[in-house]
Protein backbone atom coordinates (compact mmCIF):
# COMPACT_ATOMS: atom_id res chain seq x y z
CA UNK A 1 0.00 0.00 0.00
CA UNK A 2 2.57 2.30 0.75
CA UNK A 3 4.19 1.93 -2.25
CA UNK A 4 1.17 2.49 -4.02
CA UNK A 5 1.02 5.67 -2.74
CA UNK A 6 4.56 6.37 -3.36
CA UNK A 7 4.00 5.58 -6.85
CA UNK A 8 0.84 8.05 -7.06
CA UNK A 9 2.88 10.90 -5.74
CA UNK A 10 5.84 10.37 -7.85
CA UNK A 11 3.35 10.57 -10.94
CA UNK A 12 1.58 13.37 -9.47
CA UNK A 13 4.74 15.43 -9.36
CA UNK A 14 5.93 14.20 -12.71
CA UNK A 15 2.29 14.86 -14.26
CA UNK A 16 2.69 18.93 -13.06
CA UNK A 17 6.26 18.66 -13.76
CA UNK A 18 5.22 17.63 -17.29
CA UNK A 19 2.69 20.48 -17.62
CA UNK A 20 5.30 22.77 -17.09
CA UNK A 21 8.52 21.38 -19.31
CA UNK A 22 6.78 18.42 -21.54
CA UNK A 23 7.22 14.90 -21.71
CA UNK A 24 10.69 14.78 -22.55
CA UNK A 25 11.77 17.64 -19.89
CA UNK A 26 10.57 14.77 -17.12
CA UNK A 27 13.99 12.76 -16.21
CA UNK A 28 13.65 10.28 -13.29
CA UNK A 29 17.07 12.74 -12.00
CA UNK A 30 14.69 15.99 -12.17
CA UNK A 31 11.66 13.43 -10.57
CA UNK A 32 14.14 12.04 -8.01
CA UNK A 33 15.31 15.44 -7.13
CA UNK A 34 11.56 16.87 -6.67
CA UNK A 35 10.32 13.85 -4.99
CA UNK A 36 13.34 13.75 -2.12
CA UNK A 37 13.19 9.68 -3.15
CA UNK A 38 17.10 8.80 -4.65
CA UNK A 39 17.09 7.65 -8.85
CA UNK A 40 17.63 4.38 -7.55
CA UNK A 41 14.85 4.32 -5.28
CA UNK A 42 12.53 5.36 -8.64
CA UNK A 43 13.80 2.24 -10.63
CA UNK A 44 11.52 0.46 -8.05
CA UNK A 45 8.65 1.88 -9.52
CA UNK A 46 9.55 2.71 -13.22
CA UNK A 47 12.05 0.50 -15.35
CA UNK A 48 12.70 2.88 -17.68
CA UNK A 49 12.30 6.47 -19.00
CA UNK A 50 9.74 5.12 -20.98
CA UNK A 51 7.87 3.45 -18.77
CA UNK A 52 7.45 6.88 -16.69
CA UNK A 53 6.14 9.20 -20.01
CA UNK A 54 3.78 6.40 -20.48
CA UNK A 55 2.43 6.36 -16.96
CA UNK A 56 2.47 9.87 -17.28
CA UNK A 57 0.49 10.06 -20.53
CA UNK A 58 -2.43 8.23 -18.40
CA UNK A 59 -1.97 9.72 -15.25
CA UNK A 60 -2.71 13.03 -17.33
CA UNK A 61 -5.38 10.73 -19.09
CA UNK A 62 -7.14 10.43 -15.72
CA UNK A 63 -6.75 13.84 -14.75
CA UNK A 64 -8.57 15.11 -17.84
CA UNK A 65 -11.27 12.74 -17.32
CA UNK A 66 -11.95 14.01 -13.99
CA UNK A 67 -11.76 17.77 -14.38
CA UNK A 68 -13.26 18.04 -18.68
CA UNK A 69 -15.27 14.86 -19.10
CA UNK A 70 -16.88 13.60 -15.87
CA UNK A 71 -18.37 17.29 -14.53
CA UNK A 72 -19.64 17.25 -18.46
CA UNK A 73 -21.86 13.88 -17.94
CA UNK A 74 -23.77 16.18 -14.70
CA UNK A 75 -25.32 18.70 -17.94
CA UNK A 76 -28.33 17.96 -19.95
CA UNK A 77 -28.03 15.12 -22.99
CA UNK A 78 -26.89 16.64 -26.32
CA UNK A 79 -25.71 20.32 -26.69
CA UNK A 80 -25.72 21.71 -23.11
CA UNK A 81 -23.61 18.35 -22.61
CA UNK A 82 -21.37 19.38 -25.58
CA UNK A 83 -21.05 23.10 -24.07
CA UNK A 84 -20.19 22.02 -20.79
CA UNK A 85 -17.24 19.65 -22.09
CA UNK A 86 -15.69 22.51 -23.77
CA UNK A 87 -16.30 24.73 -21.27
CA UNK A 88 -14.13 22.30 -19.13
CA UNK A 89 -11.59 21.35 -21.44
CA UNK A 90 -10.55 24.95 -21.97
CA UNK A 91 -7.52 26.02 -19.04
CA UNK A 92 -8.60 22.20 -17.82
CA UNK A 93 -5.11 22.03 -16.42
CA UNK A 94 -5.49 25.27 -14.34
CA UNK A 95 -8.76 23.28 -12.51
CA UNK A 96 -6.66 19.93 -12.24
CA UNK A 97 -4.27 22.39 -10.15
CA UNK A 98 -1.23 22.03 -12.43
CA UNK A 99 1.41 24.84 -12.78
CA UNK A 100 1.82 24.34 -16.70
CA UNK A 101 -0.28 23.89 -19.71
CA UNK A 102 -1.72 20.89 -21.27
CA UNK A 103 0.58 18.05 -21.11
CA UNK A 104 -0.94 16.40 -24.31
CA UNK A 105 -0.62 19.40 -26.49
CA UNK A 106 3.12 19.44 -25.72
CA UNK A 107 3.15 15.76 -26.62
CA UNK A 108 1.58 15.98 -29.36
CA UNK A 109 4.06 18.83 -30.88
CA UNK A 110 7.04 17.00 -29.06
CA UNK A 111 6.09 13.01 -30.25
CA UNK A 112 5.03 14.08 -34.00
CA UNK A 113 8.13 13.15 -35.40
CA UNK A 114 9.26 10.21 -33.18
CA UNK A 115 8.63 6.51 -33.72
CA UNK A 116 8.14 4.22 -30.33
CA UNK A 117 6.03 3.22 -27.67
CA UNK A 118 5.85 6.50 -26.07
CA UNK A 119 4.56 7.98 -29.44
CA UNK A 120 1.89 5.13 -29.62
CA UNK A 121 0.59 5.11 -26.33
CA UNK A 122 -0.26 9.11 -26.90
CA UNK A 123 -1.61 8.46 -30.35
CA UNK A 124 -3.92 6.09 -28.87
CA UNK A 125 -5.16 8.10 -25.71
CA UNK A 126 -5.89 10.89 -28.21
CA UNK A 127 -7.73 8.44 -30.39
CA UNK A 128 -9.60 7.55 -27.51
CA UNK A 129 -10.22 11.12 -26.59
CA UNK A 130 -11.50 12.18 -29.79
CA UNK A 131 -13.79 9.22 -29.98
CA UNK A 132 -15.11 10.93 -26.71
CA UNK A 133 -15.59 13.59 -28.39
CA UNK A 134 -17.28 12.29 -31.56
CA UNK A 135 -19.41 10.35 -29.02
CA UNK A 136 -21.40 14.17 -27.63
CA UNK A 137 -21.31 15.17 -31.02
CA UNK A 138 -23.76 12.43 -32.37
CA UNK A 139 -25.57 12.58 -29.23
CA UNK A 140 -26.28 16.20 -30.42
CA UNK A 141 -26.90 14.89 -33.58
CA UNK A 142 -29.42 12.72 -32.83
CA UNK A 143 -31.21 14.70 -30.34
CA UNK A 144 -31.70 17.22 -32.81
CA UNK A 145 -29.37 19.84 -31.04
CA UNK A 146 -27.87 20.07 -34.30
CA UNK A 147 -27.95 19.20 -37.81
CA UNK A 148 -29.05 15.79 -39.29
CA UNK A 149 -26.56 16.78 -41.65
CA UNK A 150 -23.65 17.43 -39.16
CA UNK A 151 -20.01 15.45 -40.61
CA UNK A 152 -19.29 14.47 -37.17
CA UNK A 153 -15.55 14.21 -38.24
CA UNK A 154 -15.33 17.62 -39.61
CA UNK A 155 -16.96 18.76 -36.35
CA UNK A 156 -14.45 17.31 -34.11
CA UNK A 157 -11.28 18.00 -36.39
CA UNK A 158 -12.72 21.86 -35.73
CA UNK A 159 -13.25 21.23 -31.66
CA UNK A 160 -9.92 20.19 -31.88
CA UNK A 161 -8.44 23.04 -33.75
CA UNK A 162 -10.39 25.64 -31.48
CA UNK A 163 -8.88 23.75 -28.19
CA UNK A 164 -4.83 23.79 -30.15
CA UNK A 165 -5.38 27.69 -31.27
CA UNK A 166 -6.48 28.67 -27.77
CA UNK A 167 -3.82 26.70 -25.99
CA UNK A 168 -1.20 28.41 -28.17
CA UNK A 169 -2.78 31.57 -28.08
CA UNK A 170 -3.20 31.42 -24.01
CA UNK A 171 0.18 29.77 -22.94
CA UNK A 172 2.89 30.77 -25.12
CA UNK A 173 1.53 34.03 -27.11
CA UNK A 174 0.04 34.94 -23.63
CA UNK A 175 -3.27 36.79 -24.98
CA UNK A 176 -5.80 37.72 -22.91
CA UNK A 177 -8.65 37.38 -24.58
CA UNK A 178 -7.71 34.00 -25.91
CA UNK A 179 -10.87 32.07 -23.95
CA UNK A 180 -13.27 35.21 -25.17
CA UNK A 181 -12.05 33.91 -28.73
CA UNK A 182 -12.36 30.31 -28.48
CA UNK A 183 -15.71 30.34 -26.99
CA UNK A 184 -16.59 32.88 -30.33
CA UNK A 185 -15.27 30.24 -32.76
CA UNK A 186 -17.26 27.67 -30.65
CA UNK A 187 -20.29 29.27 -30.72
CA UNK A 188 -19.83 29.86 -34.46
CA UNK A 189 -19.27 26.31 -35.24
CA UNK A 190 -21.97 25.11 -33.28
CA UNK A 191 -24.53 28.01 -35.01
CA UNK A 192 -22.97 26.71 -38.63
CA UNK A 193 -24.58 23.24 -37.64
CA UNK A 194 -28.02 24.56 -36.61
CA UNK A 195 -27.59 24.70 -33.15
CA UNK A 196 -27.75 27.47 -30.67
CA UNK A 197 -25.50 28.33 -27.60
Amino acid sequence: MKGNDTKERLLRIGLDQMSVAGLSGVTLGQLASASGISKSGLFAHFRSKEQLQIELLDEMAQAADRVVAQPAMQAAEGLPRLIALMENWLDWSGRAGLSGGCPVAAALFELDDVEGEVRSHAAKLEEHWREQLRQFVMEARWMGHLCVRTDVEQFVWELCGIYLSHHVSSRFLRYEDAAGRAKTAFDALVRRHGGSV
